[in-house]
């Protein structure tokens, strides 16, 4: 009886063994894929943006309509788009300055591609710096006094034949979507 009791003590032991390993991995995975989604803009001590949307009119009277993310302050204009692992087909980020000027994007800390619209007061885009690469620190110049940037996904400008000379409607440009 006394061997039967200490194979029983030993497959306890075994049981909660196995047990605490089976709840540790699986905390384990549960930080593991926390961590994945990245931290929240409240606790990372990011900015968050209000919405709005927009419509991008090319010169062949094709209309693109863009869900935005507003751009207004000098600390959301510093982290623009940066660590967003994705963007929606249709969205995109609008940094509006209130005044032209010559304007300096790069893309540290952003994950993805992206197109820069660069836009003068009337609207109308005057440059476009298509496919910017992630993490790059090389800086991406206006090359004129511009109002605002548009940046959308890396390739939407081409695939939607959107060039320098059309305009973006959106009520900062005196235009409403």
């Amino acid at each position: 009886m006394t061997t039967g009791y200490l194979s029983g003590m030993k497959r306890l032991r075994i049981s909660r063994v196995l047990g605490a390993a089976a709840l540790a991995a699986s905390l384990a995975l549960v930080a593991l894929l926390i961590a994945m989604q990245g931290p929240s803009p409240a606790r990372a001590g990011l900015q968050t943006f209000r919405q709005d949307s927009l419509v991008i009119e090319t010169a062949a009277g094709q209309r693109h309509r863009f869900t935005v993310e507003l751009a207004l302050s000098s600390a959301q204009h510093a982290q623009g788009l940066m660590y967003r692992r994705t963007l929606a087909p249709d969205a995109g980020m609008l940094f509006l300055y209130g005044h032209e000027r010559d304007v300096m994007m790069w893309m540290k800390n952003t994950l993805i591609p992206l197109d820069m619209l660069f836009i003068a007061a009337d609207g109308r885009v005057v440059r476009i710096a298509e496919r910017a690469v992630p993490g790059s620190l090389e800086t991406i110049p206006s090359g004129k006094p511009v109002t605002a940037v548009l940046e959308l996904n890396g390739g939407t400008a081409a695939r939607l034949g959107i060039a320098a000379g059309d305009r973006v409607r959106y009520a900062a440009f005196g235009a409403a979507p």
